[in-house]
């Protein structure tokens, strides 16, 4: 008998992880952090409903945190298992986690001085650089479109998920109790047309589809009017005096933003400001992006022939230091400044926010989804005041959200690649399970679906099991 149950990313965005059971065997579809707070980390600390010993594989779709940042805790706590993953997200793994354990170092450290001033027990840390270099070691990467075993009676695909580099849509085929049956999990989908990265790619045919809903309620402006949009953003900072500060994500749109801010270089007149990529994770993660850069668009691909990559950034500096960071505080205006952590719950962004979120001439742009619980969705939704490192600062930074910057794709692009998967043998559809989204987001993606395809999706909670 095979089963499928619900787990992390059930009825949230964050802490995608799904079980696969299958002839006493189990595998995990993922197995990522809870982001979001205090909640989100009682929830990571907390005993996962499996014994992780009992754990024969892990099947991941990509590299980013809220899909594989709990990887280390699942080694730690006994599992000996084989992680496959494209290979292009083994590469970038080794980035992710050994910062996420450095930043649960830092935090712990931090936490500790607290408790040590009032008699309390000392925490420790959800994980360490062993246990990261653990889970190195049982990472197995893939090929797109070349099908391996993942177990006996169990094979798997990978397919261009379009929404960071290794991103993957995963195929698995099976016995089932009445024949050959095939689960599609669709991983983060990103938008069609993106710079940068190839579309997201049909997995096929499908009985059974495990699919993200993120921004399932919703529609990004086009790229062209989001460009455009950035580009006002850029004139205000500008004609006010300000800097401009971006949190962003290390792996995707780091990336992407340094793409485009060469492209439009002379639109938007980047010849006035100082860019800074304020990230060593993402300084690392743009060189793996070199090292895989035939998995680019024609477009990309293109450029990377001509011009290395990207299109020239004369005035683009790495800073991979903390006193290179701590320099660019000199600078009061005319300054661009793309920095960690895309959520803000950690890295050099709340260094810069606390020297500048009070500022009315800042320009804070968002670029990415932000959790509930997170800084950046408080931001956001219109906090007064945030607290930082235990202080609390006033907001009065300007504040703007670029939807079509985003990694994921929006509804339309949900559709669209749910719209290319084949009919099954009877020429009816899938089955489908919809996860990975706040309960609004996946109930209006599960009316969108109803309309559009006549699908009648089912919205599972964490702990159902479903039989395959």
């Amino acid at each position: 008998m095979a089963e499928l149950e619900f787990y992390g990313a059930t009825g949230q965005v964050t802490g995608s992880c799904h079980i696969l059971r299958l002839g006493g065997r189990t595998v995990l579809l993922d197995c990522g952090l809870i982001q979001g707070g205090d909640e989100a980390e009682r929830g990571n600390r907390g005993p996962f409903p499996f014994d992780p010993a009992d754990i024969d594989a892990v099947v991941l779709s990509h590299a980013h945190l809220d899909h594989a940042g709990r990887l280390p805790l699942l080694v730690k706590r006994g599992f000996t298992g084989t992680i496959h993953c494209q290979k292009a997200t083994a590469a970038l793994m080794r980035i992710l986690l050994t910062d996420a354990a450095h930043i649960e170092a830092g935090r712990v450290r931090r936490e500790n001085r607290r408790r040590s001033d009032r008699g309390e027990a000392l925490a420790s840390p959800l994980y360490e650089q062993d246990d990261v270099e653990r889970t190195l070691k049982l990472t197995s990467g893939h090929r797109y479109a070349a099908p391996f075993e993942v177990l006996p009676g169990l094979r798997a695909t990978f397919r261009d998920a379009g929404h960071i580099m290794g991103s993957a849509v995963v195929a698995l085929e099976f016995d089932g109790a009445d024949g050959p049956r095939r689960l599609v999990f669709s991983g983060d989908l990103g938008q069609y047309g993106d710079p940068i990265l190839r579309d997201p790619v049909s997995p096929g045919p499908a009985d059974v589809v495990l699919m993200e809903t993120t921004y399932g309620d919703r529609r990004h402006r086009d790229m062209a009017a989001s460009l455009t949009e950035f580009g006002e953003v850029l004139e205000r900072a500008h004609q006010v005096g300000g800097n401009v500060l971006i949190p962003a994500f290390a792996v995707g749109r780091s990336q992407e933003l340094l793409y485009n801010l060469g492209k439009h270089f002379d639109d938007w007149h980047l010849d006035r400001w100082q860019i800074f990529l304020d990230s060593p994770l993402a300084i690392e993660a743009s060189e793996i992006y070199w090292d895989f850069a035939h998995l680019f668009d024609e477009e990309a691909s293109e450029l990377f022939r001509q011009e290395d990559f990207m299109p020239s950034l004369p005035n683009l500096h790495f800073t991979r230091t903390a006193d290179e960071s701590k320099a660019i505080a000199k600078l009061k205006r005319g300054a661009i400044v793309i920095a960690g952590s895309g959520m803000c719950n950690g890295g050099r962004i709340l260094h810069h926010f606390k020297r500048e979120i009070g500022d009315p001439k800042t320009q804070i742009v968002f670029t990415g989804f932000q959790p509930r619980g997170t800084l950046g969705r408080r931001i956001i939704d219109g906090t007064d005041t945030v607290r930082i490192h235990g202080e609390h600062f006033p907001v009065r930074a300007q504040v703007h959200t670029i939807g079509g910057f985003s990694a994921h794709g929006d509804c339309e692009d949900l559709l669209r690649w749910f719209g290319d998967i084949e009919p099954d043998a009877a020429g009816g559809r899938a089955a489908v399970y919809l996860v990975h989204g706040d309960p609004e987001a996946t109930a209006s993606f599960q009316g969108r679906l109803q309309e559009r395809y006549g699908v009648a999706a089912h919205m599972p909670q964490v702990g159902e099991v479903i039989t395959l």
